[in-house]
């Protein structure tokens, strides 16, 4: 069987891409200016990111009840072109982790498979994912830029959110609630407010 890339596999699973692409541009904004001002992370990871961005809600395709789950096992199974047996695993545990429990090496059979290294890499790059879909939670495109300001002496992460229409701020609870993995992965406290 043939693998296919991110985009494919996106197109074949996925009603609607919008919301994917959404998510995929706000992780890599959000990565970029992490990787400027919090923490240096190779290009890999962002090129992980990316396809984890787009696959995160493929697992519909199988149920909605779990379909985190679905996406990483889904990722797992058919494979992706581009990427080795292990990265397509980290891949699918990024995926796995945009909601729901946070990562659990004791409970989660994939992730506690990882060693320390990887396990690092899954919690920072799925708490980008997990607030990136936050923002973007009623898929309405509400959010036009995301910026960060790092506060090195108390290590507070400040995500700077620009909303698309100036006078209209929507509801950003889900993303505040998302927020922990990305504490977690970076070791830092956040503020998610409008400029």
């Amino acid at each position: 069987m043939m693998k296919l890339s991110a985009q494919e596999m996106l197109n074949k699973f996925s009603k609607t891409a919008s919301h994917a692409v959404a998510v995929k541009n706000f992780c890599l904004k959000i990565f970029d200016e992490t990787n400027k001002k919090v923490c240096q992370m190779p290009e890999k990871h962002r090129i992980y990111l990316e396809a984890a961005a787009l696959l995160h809600d493929i697992g519909y395709h199988v149920d909605n009840k779990g379909h985190n789950k679905h996406s990483m096992n889904m990722i797992i199974e058919h494979g992706l072109n581009g990427f080795t047996s292990h990265e397509e695993k980290i891949i699918g545990c990024i995926c796995r982790y945009h909601r729901g429990s946070l990562p659990d090496k004791e409970e989660h059979e994939v992730y506690n498979t990882f060693e320390k290294k990887d396990r690092k890499i899954i919690k920072r790059l799925a708490g980008i994912l997990k607030i990136s879909d936050g923002l973007d939670r009623g898929h309405y495109n509400l959010i036009k830029d995301v910026m960060i300001n790092y506060d090195e002496s108390n290590n507070i992460v400040e995500f700077l959110l620009t909303p698309t229409t100036p006078e209209f701020h929507p509801d950003i609870t889900c993303a505040v609630r998302k927020r922990d993995l990305y504490e977690i992965g970076f070791k830092c406290q956040s503020v998610i407010k409008f400029v």
